[in-house]
């Protein structure tokens, strides 16, 4: 397996062993031990799947508390993924770091507790899994916006379809600081 620390400490870049021949391919996307040898830290306790089309943007979304790591990677076409780190004091608060994951570079991403996630759709339709270490808590959710300009992220899209709520999410400084979770 390669692992890759991304430019954002704390985020991994991370390539499965792929084996494939004329019938098509195998891979464990998941492995408790060797991805906690690899850095990906917690339990898993809850799986999420969403299918979009071209050009949907969901996000940037946390939790706090209940904050959620979350193990990301593509099962049909292809999306640009994100990762904000929103934890108060760190020294990268406020830095982004995407990815493309697609269903052909079977690519994954490990977003640790307190960033702000979110992705777009590239491909015509894309359904996106990720694995969560907490469960799903409405009230703990955080909406970041998406186009935040102290935030900066170059998402390759021009125009993307956004939910209601994610219309209605704040920019990052317009979130009080004690809604947001520590950098430890």
């Amino acid at each position: 397996m390669k692992v890759e620390t991304a430019r954002v400490p704390g985020l991994l870049i991370i390539e499965p062993p792929v084996y494939g021949d004329d019938r098509g391919f195998f891979m464990e996307s998941y492995s408790r031990d060797r991805y906690a040898e690899a850095g990906v830290a917690g339990e898993f306790v809850q799986d999420n799947l969403s299918l979009s089309t071209k050009s949907i943007l969901r996000g940037l979304h946390l939790q706090h508390p209940k904050a959620q790591g979350k193990l990301c990677f593509v099962l049909e076409g292809e999306v640009f993924d994100v990762a904000v780190d929103v934890r108060v004091g760190s020294p990268t608060f406020g830095q982004w770091e995407g990815v493309a994951l697609s269903s052909e570079n079977k690519r994954q991403l490990y977003i640790p507790p307190g960033f702000a996630h979110g992705f777009c759709v590239l491909s015509e339709r894309a359904m996106f899994s990720y694995k969560c270490t907490d469960f799903y808590s409405a009230p703990n959710e955080i909406g970041v916006a998406w186009d935040d300009p102290e935030i900066g992220i170059q998402w390759p899209i021009q125009s993307p379809r956004l939910s209601a709520k994610d219309l209605q999410n704040r920019r990052l400084r317009d979130i009080p600081v004690d809604a947001l979770p520590r950098y430890e």
